[in-house]
């Protein structure tokens, strides 16, 4: 059972992936038996299709992806969340992950979103605390790994043009950088 379930957030994954950047996509497109997501590794059987179409269907429920029909086919589109979603798989994923090594620079990011979008809000302080960014004052985050160009882009995608600032920076003073310290011991 425990495979099931890993197949079908790795599908997940994947169809996030296949819609990122695409005005939309054909559902047949991401459930033809032909697909590389059914071909690739395991081979195509019931459990794969079944763990495919129930990815799909969680996804759209969810609030992830969102369906269009037109003439006589039907589209797939990622949504907002679908994208933050996606941003937060990146952060969790093996293959993405950003060196720990410090390379002398400071990532600062502020973050100011009205009331009206709260739920933008604590995705994003989500996507924060998993880059491991530490809040150091209610709308200040800070690091020392390298995830801006995420953060830009997430920026770009939620149209935050001054509501999410991103500082990149060599210098920070000795009380900010206390601050940090004991915020990532406690």
């Amino acid at each position: 059972m425990s495979s099931d379930l890993s197949k079908k957030s790795n599908y997940s994954k994947k169809i996030l992936k296949i819609l990122v950047g695409k005005p939309a996509v054909p559902v047949e497109i991401i459930t033809s038996p032909l697909t590389p997501l059914l071909n690739k590794g395991e081979g195509q059987n019931a459990n794969s299709k079944y763990a495919l179409t129930r990815s799909l269907k969680n996804l759209i429920e969810a609030g992830y992806i969102e369906t269009h029909n037109s003439d006589n086919q039907k589209y797939l589109k990622i949504t907002k969340k679908g994208n933050l979603k996606l941003n937060s798989i990146k952060l969790e994923g093996e293959d993405s992950l950003v060196s720990n090594t410090w390379d002398g620079f400071w990532r600062i990011i502020i973050l100011d979103l009205a009331e009206e979008r709260k739920n933008e809000r604590e995705a994003l302080r989500y996507l924060l605390k998993k880059a491991n960014f530490v809040c150091i004052k209610n709308t200040v985050w800070i690091s020392p790994h390298p995830y801006e160009y995420l953060f830009t882009n997430i920026k770009k995608d939620l149209s935050l043009s001054t509501e999410l600032m991103i500082i990149v920076t060599d210098k920070i003073d000795e009380d900010t950088k206390k601050v940090f310290l004991e915020s990532i011991k406690g």
